[in-house]
């Protein structure tokens, strides 16, 4: 008895052939079944099979609640009691034809034509190149129309919701393991294991016959091989994603453009992390409203904004302000705009000591500080002062203070740029609000 992925499963090998049957799954409510290639072709079968629509349906609620007890597979059948709602069991079962033997040794010679459908053989994987080979030749593994041949003691004629429960919970087992398949084509997977390290035995890989290296000789020849190449240069800018343009109309739930926006913005991401990595640019960590910004900024479609200035809480020209100040320093500059701190002992003395040096006594501007702002009333103009000891420059526009530029540890430099009008900067990057694009 063996015991793997939440449920049992007993093996026997008596008279009847290889058989397999497996406790029955817990429910599953609002679990959407068949999460491999192989099980959703194993249930399009069902649907195609099914004349009634509404057995198919009816049998997913009976899988979902719960309603399938122990499934027993063996060569050709796979057979459950089913319970409806009102409790009444019936005993279902599907029939599936089984592979000829000549259709199994040219599976297996298949199997092991390729490495790599024999390393995903062994690791409990079917390779779809390998079924669809298979299907070239004939030997259809997976089922087709017809395949699944419904009987039920409710004497249904065709698939009633008793089989198709069947067959969704079998969807359920063929994600855990495709050697199920296997098992109702005719095949146990011992069995089917054994056939195939036999072949891959008798039949070795080109390369294992030639002629190898000493393994003494090539440890010492370790010290005087070339190093080894460098690593490529750091991209100068992102990368572009492909086009998302398709003949086929998007689903309602995606919207191409915000889409498109979104790969843009992560090539960018990445190529800033590329960078960090590599000891271009110091490793910092996003918050969320961090990265919000960081989205903001570009030509950010419409409802991408409108959504960025909601979930941020800034609102949309709060967050345009905020893009101004991700574009001329990044989170330090965020944190400029957001923190308004008391300065004070020694980091006072440096400030003040700063703004003496950097005028004469009779051209010092008339400044009004409040806790890191100093602010020129007259002139619209201000400084603020980062926890790091530089000056930000800052201007009024429109009633609402706004970032006109990048630090400087001058505060005299600083509040030049801050006095300059938005045609005058050019410290890299429009100050202009998030645009959508035409």
């Amino acid at each position: 008895m063996n015991h793997y992925a939440g449920y049992t499963d007993y093996a026997d090998e008596s008279d009847r052939g290889p058989e397999r049957t497996f406790a029955a799954l817990p429910a599953a409510p609002g679990r959407g079944f068949a999460q491999t290639w192989w099980g959703r072709a194993w249930l399009g079968a069902l649907e195609e099979a099914a004349l009634d629509s509404a057995a198919v349906k009816a049998g997913r609620r009976l899988a979902r609640g719960g309603g399938v007890g122990a499934v027993t597979v063996r060569p050709g059948r796979v057979t459950a009691v089913v319970r409806d709602p009102r409790g009444a069991a019936h005993r279902a079962d599907v029939l599936v034809p089984e592979l000829s033997e000549e259709q199994w040794v040219g599976f297996l010679d298949l199997a092991v034509e390729q490495a790599g459908h024999l390393a995903a053989l062994l690791d409990g994987e079917l390779p779809s190149h390998l079924i669809e080979d298979a299907a070239v030749r004939g030997i259809e593994l997976l089922p087709g129309l017809g395949d699944l041949e419904p009987e039920c003691d409710c004497d249904a004629w065709d698939h009633c919701g008793h089989t198709a429960a069947l067959c969704h919970q079998v969807a359920r087992l063929l994600d855990e393991d495709p050697f199920v398949l296997l098992l109702m084509r005719g095949r146990a997977q011992s069995a089917f294991l054994d056939e195939l390290h036999l072949r891959s035995a008798a039949s070795p890989d080109e390369s294992a016959t030639a002629e190898g290296a000493d393994a003494a000789e090539a440890w010492a020849a370790a010290e005087i091989l070339p190093p080894l190449p460098a690593l490529p240069g750091i991209p100068e800018i992102p990368g572009k994603p492909p086009s998302f343009d398709a003949e086929t109309a998007p689903v309602p739930e995606i919207d191409p453009v915000a889409l498109r926006y979104l790969a843009v913005r992560t090539a960018v991401e990445a190529h800033r992390m590329l960078r960090q990595s590599l000891g271009a640019e110091p490793d910092t960590e996003l918050t969320a409203d961090q990265d919000a910004v960081r989205l903001a900024d570009g030509t950010a479609p419409g409802a991408v904004v409108d959504r960025l200035a909601e979930e941020s809480g800034r609102g949309r020209e709060g967050l345009a302000t905020a893009v101004r100040a991700w574009r001329v320093g990044g989170a330090a500059a965020l944190a400029v705009l957001d923190e308004e701190w008391q300065v004070e002992d020694v980091a006072l003395a440096r400030a003040r000591a700063a703004l003496e040096a950097a005028w004469e006594e009779d051209e010092r501007p008339s400044f009004r500080p409040v806790g890191n702002r100093w602010t020129v009333a007259a002139e619209g103009a201000e400084l603020r002062l980062g926890r790091e000891g530089r000056w930000w420059p800052y201007r009024e526009e429109g009633g609402r203070w706004v970032p006109a530029g990048g630090a400087d540890r001058d505060p005299a430099t600083a509040l030049t740029t801050a006095r300059l009008g938005p045609e005058d900067q050019s410290y890299g990057g429009h100050l202009t609000d998030c645009q959508s694009p035409e």
